[in-house]
């Protein structure tokens, strides 16, 4: 009888510790793998690749200051609001003004890096210009958000960051815009 009792304590516990190592493997398989850089670091990372010029058509330059990054998780992109300075011989004198974007953000292997991609112009806005100014360069804006931030790099994964996952057959996967900053999913390298 004691030995019948102490089986089937042993066997119960023996489940009990199958069942938790099931439910801990089952949860392990149902999430990622994840690494996450805060807003402060995407600001100071972008904030190296400004200022920038951009020449219109060899009419004027647009001089783009350094944006200031929102995050859109309902959208999974980030936004950009930037002050801009449009000076040229077609304009007389300076204009200053604001340039506002959305993009989503996609991983480059080759050098480790999170880039801005996917580029949609919001406005583009200078108070002391002509309406019809404002609009000659509203309708170049797509293409002038493309040049002036088209592959802008927001933040470079350092091989350290990486190594765990490297090591686990892992690679960058998904890349999710949340309240905090940027989650990058690591994902089954593919062959």
């Amino acid at each position: 009888m004691l030995h019948r009792r102490r089986f089937l304590t042993t066997a119960s516990r023996s489940l009990a510790l199958g069942g938790a190592a099931l439910t801990l493997a089952g949860r392990a398989a149902w999430a990622l793998p994840s690494y996450t850089v805060p807003l402060s670091q995407l600001q100071e990372m972008t904030a190296t690749k400004f200022p920038r010029s951009v020449p219109v058509q060899g009419l004027f330059d647009l001089t783009l200051q350094a944006p200031r990054l929102r995050l859109l998780p309902e959208v999974n992109r980030i936004g950009a609001t930037m002050a801009v300075d449009a000076a040229g011989a077609a304009l007389r004198r300076s204009h200053a003004g604001t340039f506002d974007v959305e993009f989503a953000l996609r991983y480059e292997a080759s050098d480790r890096t999170l880039r801005a991609h996917q580029i949609k112009l919001g406005k583009l806005d200078f108070p002391t210009l002509k309406p019809a100014v404002n609009e000659l360069l509203n309708a170049y804006g797509p293409v002038l958000a493309e040049q002036s931030l088209g592959e802008v790099t927001l933040h470079q994964l350092r091989p350290q960051d990486t190594a765990v996952f490297d090591g686990m057959g892992l690679q960058p996967g998904p890349i999710t815009v949340t309240a905090k900053g940027l989650t990058v999913a690591f994902v089954n390298k593919q062959p």
